[in-house]
């Protein structure tokens, strides 16, 4: 906070002392911004190409991120699996091997997850790598904020919007630096706002095409905050088309808008049904919901009651799903608040910056606005929505970003129009809050710091050892890993592979028992065998012996 001080006190002093100098300075940059904000085609695609182009120039600084988090490694499981031109794999005869977190096996080898993000990713990894998929997606987020706010707002406020998404969430954010998530759901809540306002002012076919494409996105990415979010949109989407009906001389828009959303929602939904299908034999059974039957005994919600513990395969299943998981999870009302606080610094840490202070004053107009009223009203549903369940990242409330950004925003709006000729207090404050933003990010990035909360983007830097340097050799390599309970955490999972397990270059499995070793050290006899463990929190790797079997 000290720093925000320092800002504010010196805009504050040059707004005072030299009011025509700042005007001079700051004006012009906000004139370049209004212009720029004015002409749609080229603020969309200054903000597309812009996160873009500044990103891969930042790459020497933060390099393309290496995957750590078990929720990374199943989405490239996916991507790797869309690439390859199919939605699932068939189950592995040595599964209980290379068993792991947020996969299923059964009936198919697949991601537990909805297919958005890992399209996304495949279409990086077509084009050369999965990131570029994240790539391409965060720079289409914040153009797409800037495309939903001009529906809603000023043109050269709506590119400032835009902007400043970029400035949060594309370049030091985990959004942009893992394989997490976040943008294409932020994608889907602008498309949804930003094409139902346009379909008010003028029903047409484009819109309404748009309006399904959002809901769709929001239902194979965030499916239940995706749900939540549409609720006070649908609730408008009524309003519209009741006030249609009852309106002399104003008929409702079946063929501009009516039948083609209908038809976007019905492929959407037999998508969804036919994707279901493929991957758990069920049309009704979502991957997530099967690999919840399977593996989880602790609920979705705070309110709901754990299951009987359940028995894995291995002691790394146990220890997760009946030590880790039941230990984050505890009912009763300290463990809420615990919860909540952990919420509260993850959401606050992704979206907002402490420069955002000097905004508070115009906070409060900003939320009395009745034009942004559901706007108000959908963030609330969202923020309940996301603190209902257990466990807390801030790309659950991705489906919200466009509100956030429209709150900041506006909220800086009506800031400006505090003070008078003399004195432009408003001015300074909000010219200020965007400097700290800009000083947040550029120290980030000097800092070699991908997210605000340090999340690790560099993966585990054992297992990448032991994989640049198996690629760097000739042949085929099985690696046997031995897990150090001691040294390894349970979120250090090494056990991950590509769709195409027989063909990988590089295959990862868990040394069990006996018999099982056995087994696939003789599916995989033409395979050089390497043992990766660690002791003292040092890594080993050579060759692994027969003789040192379970």
């Amino acid at each position: 906070m000290t720093l925000v001080a320092i800002v504010a006190a010196i805009l504050l002093l040059i707004h005072w002392v030299a009011p025509r100098a700042a005007e001079h300075f700051f004006g012009f940059v906000e004139v370049i911004f209004a212009k720029t904000g004015g002409r749609p085609l080229l603020a969309f695609a200054l903000l597309f190409f812009g996160v873009l182009a500044v990103r891969i120039a930042l790459l020497p600084l933060l390099p393309v991120p290496v995957p750590g988090i078990h929720d990374e490694f199943s989405y490239l499981l996916m991507s790797d699996t869309f690439a390859h031109g199919r939605l699932a794999n068939p189950t592995h005869p040595m599964w209980r091997s290379f068993e792991t977190f947020h996969v299923n096996w059964f009936p198919t080898y697949s991601s537990m997850y909805p297919p958005a993000q890992g399209a996304v990713l495949a279409l990086g990894q077509v084009l050369g790598s999965p990131w570029i998929g994240v790539l391409l997606s965060s720079g289409a987020m914040c153009a797409t904020i800037y495309w939903m706010l001009c529906a809603w707002m000023p043109a050269r406020w709506a590119f400032l919007g835009g902007a400043l998404a970029a400035l949060k969430l594309g370049f030091t954010s985990y959004w942009m630096n893992s394989y997490w998530g976040g943008a294409v759901a932020a994608i889907g809540g602008s498309l949804v706002l930003g094409a139902l306002a346009r379909i008010f002012k003028r029903a047409n076919l484009r819109d309404a095409l748009l309006l399904g494409l959002g809901i769709a996105i929001l239902a194979n990415s965030r499916p239940y905050e995706g749900l939540v979010f549409c609720l006070p949109a649908a609730f408008l989407f009524l309003r519209w088309l009741w006030k249609k009906s009852h309106s002399a001389g104003d008929d409702i828009p079946w063929t501009r808008v009516l039948i083609p959303l209908t038809l976007v929602l019905f492929l959407t939904f037999t998508f969804m049904g036919y994707y279901n299908w493929r991957l758990t034999g069920n049309a009704l059974l979502f991957p997530h919901t099967l690999n919840e039957r399977n593996y989880e005994s602790v609920p979705n919600f705070v309110w709901e009651k754990p299951q009987p513990e359940k028995h894995y395969n291995n002691d790394r299943f146990e220890e997760f799903y009946n030590v880790w998981e039941r230990e984050e999870y505890a009912r009763g009302w300290g463990k809420f608040r615990e919860i909540s606080n952990t919420k509260t610094t993850r959401l606050a840490s992704a979206f907002l910056w402490q420069g955002l202070v000097l905004v508070l004053p115009g906070l409060f107009p900003a939320l009395r606005d009745k034009k942004f009223r559901v706007f108000w009203v959908a963030l609330l549903c969202i923020t309940v929505s996301v603190y209902a369940v257990v466990w807390s990242n801030a790309h659950y409330a991705a489906p919200a970003t466009c509100l956030i950004f429209a709150l900041i925003t506006l909220s800086l709006r009506y800031l400006r129009t505090l003070g008078n000729k003399r004195f432009a207090l408003g001015k300074a404050l909000s010219r200020a809050t965007v400097l700290l933003l800009v000083l947040d990010t550029s120290a980030a990035a000097i800092h070699h710091e991908c997210d605000p909360l340090q999340w690790t983007c560099t993966g585990d830097v054992s297992r990448t050892l032991v994989l640049q340097k198996l690629q760097a050799e000739p042949g085929k390599h099985l690696v046997m890993v031995r897990y150090n309970e001691d040294d390894l955490s349970v979120h250090d999972e090494w056990v991950y592979n590509s769709a195409d397990i027989d063909s990988s270059k590089i295959v990862w499995a868990r040394e069990l028992d006996k018999a099982q070793n056995e087994k696939l050290l003789q599916y995989f006899k033409d395979r050089k065998v390497w043992l990766a463990t660690t002791d003292d929190e040092h890594l080993v790797f050579r060759p692994y012996e027969i003789s040192e079997d379970k």
